[in-house]
């Protein structure tokens, strides 16, 4: 059953005893999302809590820690935020989900009901638009939770994904007290020197594939360890490959594990990456999408370049 904003807060009224679901790898957008609408649903009177995701990184456990589940919280209805597929649920996640918000159009449809916004930049604009709907106003500690899941999902407004709408949210979001400033430093223009040090080695190593127009970086598990990063470090790699110059199709590899990879693929307007990250079972936006393939990375690489050449021809 699909809702719009409205209907999902007249159905989040209805409810209680709620636990907020993000997906595995947690980034700003899942976190932020689930932890804003927590604040409203208790300021709705409801009983709350959004799932201790075992990979929330420390960049993120201040702003989520209020709003975690104690061990052995029993919910009755369970929400999942910016949670595209049952494959993406974390540790201990509910089988059953009563309703998903999400605004990716590759979405399962595993909930009893969903909420999608397609065409919003990240689930934070779905997720202020529900908490004007359910609640009437938004708190500014809401607003700086939303902030976070808008801009990240966005690069600070500097990815493709960025349009009106998303300038227009994050313009509410100010004046109903984010801390833009406060909140820009913290997440894009604050890094450690591991951090740095694994990115110089990921440039250093990046390759080119049809004459440029693909880039590509590799993150080992060796490269982590020579770096000292952990996996707050990790945070948003996938942006750097497509920064070189003539670029169309950037795709990063991390090496999750022995034997498996996580691969994020970036694009220019034109070309699908969702569909090329759907052969391996994943997908996401048609421009920002990914899997995962039980592979070391450079086979991962060899087997994401050939669905590129079925998906998307050579000139």
């Amino acid at each position: 059953m699909s809702l719009t904003a409205s209907e999902c807060a007249a159905y989040l009224r209805g409810q209680d005893g709620f636990l907020i679901v993000s997906h595995r790898r947690p980034d700003g957008d899942t976190l932020g999302s689930g932890a804003a609408l927590c604040s409203a649903l208790r300021r709705a009177g409801k009983t709350a809590y959004c799932i201790n995701n075992r990979e929330i990184t420390d960049n993120y456990r201040p702003y989520v820690e209020p709003f975690l589940a104690p061990e052995g919280f029993e919910p009755r209805c369970v929400v999942t935020v910016d949670v595209a597929s049952e494959s993406l649920f974390p540790e201990a996640a509910p089988g059953r989900v009563q309703l998903a918000l999400d605004h990716h159009p590759s979405n399962t449809r595993f909930a009893e009901r969903i909420c999608l916004a397609a065409e919003r930049s990240s689930c934070g604009e779905l997720v202020l638009e529900v908490i004007k709907a359910l609640c009437g106003d938004v708190s500014a500690q809401e607003a700086a939770l939303l902030y976070i899941a808008v801009s990240t999902d966005t690069g600070c407004f500097q990815y493709s994904n960025t349009n009106a709408a998303t300038l227009r949210a994050a313009a509410e979001l100010i004046e109903l007290g984010a801390d833009n400033s406060e909140l820009n430093i913290r997440f894009f223009r604050t890094q450690s020197r591991a951090r740095m040090a694994l990115e110089g080695m990921m440039l250093s190593g990046m390759r080119f594939y049809r004459n440029g127009k693909i880039s590509v970086v590799t993150v080992t598990l060796d490269m982590i360890a020579r770096a000292g990063a952990t996996e707050n470090d990790c945070e948003d790699l996938a942006g750097l490959a497509g920064k070189a110059e003539g670029s169309v199709v950037s795709l990063t590899i991390r090496e999750t594990k022995p034997g498996e990879s996580k691969l994020s693929l970036r694009s220019k307007p034109g070309v699908n990456v969702s569909e090329m990250c759907a052969a391996f079972g994943g997908g996401g936006h048609a421009m920002a999408a990914g899997c995962t393939i039980a592979a070391e990375p450079e086979t991962a690489l060899e087997l994401m370049l050939r669905v590129m050449d079925e998906k998307w021809p050579a000139d």
